[in-house]
C-alpha cells in the first residue's frame, strides 16, 4: 500500500483557498486511482491494512447489506463530519442496520485513522456492516456490525467535466433509494461504462425519465441566474454537498430549488454544475454531446466562492477549537 505523497494537487478549487487565504501548504496523496493507506480501523483497533480479517461468514458483508459514507479531510479535520452522520444514522435505520454506534468516539477512530496515516489533505470512508442477517452466515461470534474506517488521497477530476446519460439508472421508486448502501455496483459500473466511452461521468435517469444524478455526485442546472436540482422522490442522493448548496444559494442571492427536471432542461441551461464530497461544485462542460453554454459561469463561480467560503469558516472553528473536531 502506497503511504501518502505531500504535492499539490492540479484540479482542487480548495488548493488557492489553502494557499493564499488559510496560509498552508495544500497537501496529501492524489492519483488517478489513489490506493489507501496503511492504517485501518476495524470494530475496536488499528491495524494495518494487511492484518485486518473480513470473513465470507459476515453475510452482509457478502450481500452488500451495510451502509458507507465518504468524508473529505481537509488539514486534518474531517469536513462535515455532523451531516455525514446523521444521514449515517439514518440510512440505518432505514435499511434495519445494527448501529451501536456513538458519534464523537466514531469521530475520534477517524482522528485516529488520519493521525496514523499522516492523512492531510484526502478523504475517509465509514463502513457499517450488517453481519447477522439471512443465509450463508457463519457462527465466529461476530458483532450485530463492524465498523471499518480508512483513508486515502483524493481522486483526480477533470477541470470541465463531460456527462453521459444511461436511462434507467436509477429506480425512484425502490424503497431503498437515495440510501447509500456498500451494494454499490449499480453506480461504479455505469461509471466504468461511461468512461470506457470517453466520458468523465454520468447522469442516471429514473423510470420515468427525469434526471436523477450522476454515480458519485449530484447534479444542478442553472436558467436564468436561478438554480434548479432534481428533488429526493427523484431516487437521488441526499449528498451533503448538495445540501450545502441548498443552503448557501440564497445566502449569496441565488435561487435553488428542487423541482423535476429531464435531460432537455440540461442540455439547454446556460450551466450545469455536479457536487459531491470530492469534487466540491464544478462546472459542467457537455452532456451526451451537447455543449453547455457556459461550463463555468457567474453563477457556478458565485457558488463556489461561497462554499469555499463555508469551508474555511468550518476549519477555522475546528482548527481554533480542537474539541469541535
Amino acid at each position: 500500500m502506497t503511504s501518502p505523497q505531500v504535492r499539490p494537487h492540479p484540479l482542487e478549487s480548495l488548493r488557492a483557498f489553502c494557499d493564499t487565504i488559510m496560509g498552508f501548504p495544500w497537501r496529501g496523496a492524489f492519483g488517478a486511482n489513489p490506493m489507501i493507506h496503511r492504517f485501518v480501523f476495524h470494530n475496536d483497533r488499528l491495524l494495518p491494512v494487511e492484518d485486518v480479517r473480513l470473513s465470507p461468514g459476515q453475510s452482509g458483508l457478502m450481500n452488500g447489506w451495510g451502509l458507507f459514507t465518504t468524508i473529505r479531510i481537509i488539514e486534518g479535520i474531517p469536513f462535515a463530519f455532523e451531516r455525514h452522520w446523521k444521514r449515517l444514522s439514518r440510512d440505518a435505520e432505514r435499511t434495519h442496520c445494527p448501529f451501536p454506534f456513538e458519534e464523537e468516539a466514531v469521530r475520534d477512530r477517524l482522528l485516529e485513522v488520519l493521525h496514523a496515516n499522516e492523512v492531510y489533505e484526502g478523504c475517509a470512508r465509514i463502513y457499517v456492516i450488517h453481519n447477522r442477517t439471512g443465509m450463508w452466515r457463519s457462527d465466529e461470534g461476530f458483532p450485530a456490525a463492524d465498523l471499518i474506517i480508512y483513508s486515502t488521497g483524493l481522486p483526480a477530476y477533470s477541470e470541465s467535466p463531460r456527462l453521459a446519460v444511461q436511462e434507467h439508472g436509477r429506480h425512484a421508486a425502490s424503497p431503498l433509494a437515495g440510501v447509500k448502501v456498500t451494494s454499490w455496483l449499480n453506480n461504479v459500473w455505469n461509471l466504468q461504462e461511461a468512461q470506457q466511452a470517453g466520458w468523465d461521468e454520468v447522469v442516471l435517469l429514473n423510470e420515468r425519465g427525469e434526471v436523477a444524478e450522476c454515480t458519485a455526485a449530484n447534479i444542478f442546472c442553472v436558467r436564468a441566474g436561478r438554480v434548479a436540482t432534481p428533488p429526493l422522490s427523484s431516487g437521488c442522493l441526499e449528498g451533503v454537498t448538495r445540501g450545502l448548496v441548498l443552503e448557501l444559494g440564497p445566502q449569496v442571492g441565488i435561487s435553488v430549488d428542487e423541482r423535476t427536471l429531464f435531460p432537455d432542461d440540461l442540455y439547454s441551461a446556460d450551466e450545469v454544475l455536479i457536487s459531491s464530497t470530492n469534487r466540491n461544485v464544478i462546472g459542467v462542460a457537455e452532456i451526451n454531446g451537447h455543449k453547455i453554454a457556459t461550463a463555468s459561469g457567474p453563477v457556478v463561480q458565485k457558488l463556489e466562492k461561497s462554499f469555499v467560503a463555508y469551508v474555511r469558516e468550518y476549519v477555522e472553528a475546528r482548527t481554533a477549537a480542537p474539541g469541535k473536531r
